[in-house]
């Protein structure tokens, strides 16, 4: 039997500390980086959105790579071509962690929307809330003193 896979997931990650540094003008085309870097591991994009300090990733992975490995390429070629492209004032980084729900395959449309609608949807919900409702809905525990890098809630 021939092996076959349909590996949905949806990533976040964050600029660190979430600085507010991802510029409408170019983030096509950090999307687009993105995207070639998820083929390099067999993957593809499926639909990326966000604002200026986070963004959605919708990636079809493949079985022969880590999750991590995959979202780890992600993020170090992109943070490089910023860097390379002089998109920021200073030095970007990307925040050190990142979450990874799973997608079934009949819910793919529903994801690709709400990525799709990041502007509107943070009209009305900052960053940290909709990250922290994503651990709530997958059942993830978590400690929320530890959830963003460098955050300490007292």
């Amino acid at each position: 039997m021939s092996t076959h896979s349909g590996i949905l997931i949806h990533v976040i990650f964050s600029t660190k500390q979430r600085t507010k540094l991802l510029d409408k003008s170019w983030r096509d085309d950090l999307y687009g980086v993105m995207g070639a870097n998820a083929q390099t591991h067999k993957g593809s994009l499926l639909k990326a959105g966000g604002i200026e300090d986070h963004v959605h990733l919708l990636l079809k992975t493949h079985p022969s790579y880590a999750i991590a490995d995959t979202i780890k390429l992600i993020k170090g070629n992109s943070s490089h071509w910023i860097n390379k492209n002089h998109k920021t004032s200073s030095r970007f980084s990307w925040q050190r962690g990142y979450g990874a729900f799973s997608v079934s395959e009949s819910m793919s449309e529903v994801v690709k929307q709400y990525i799709e609608n990041q502007e509107e949807h943070h009209a009305k919900q900052s960053f940290r809330d909709e990250y922290i409702l994503f651990l709530k809905k997958h059942r993830i525990e978590f400690d929320p003193q530890y959830v963003f890098e460098e955050e300490h809630i007292g």
